[in-house]
């Protein structure tokens, strides 16, 4: 993704883990958002390796796709 194709997101932390959270950045001399982003993208990672969270979001499809069904059905 290039730099500036970026998107804005509220993130809202309980103060102990966005003390946490500023305090590795701190100590690692990067920005809040720099971890934050490093974090994420991890789980994202993590996610699409897990055969639990891939069986969940088939069921949510398959669902989605049922409901889209009966929304465009003249029945």
């Amino acid at each position: 993704m290039a730099k500036d194709a970026t998107k804005n997101i509220l993130l809202r932390l309980d103060p102990e883990l966005a003390e946490r959270l500023q305090t590795v950045a701190s100590v690692e001399g990067r920005s809040v958002s720099d971890v934050a982003r490093e974090a994420i993208a991890a789980l994202v990672d993590q996610r699409r390796q897990d055969t639990r969270f891939s069986r969940l979001l088939e069921e949510n499809l398959t669902r989605h796709e049922e409901s889209l069904r009966r929304l465009r059905s003249d029945d």
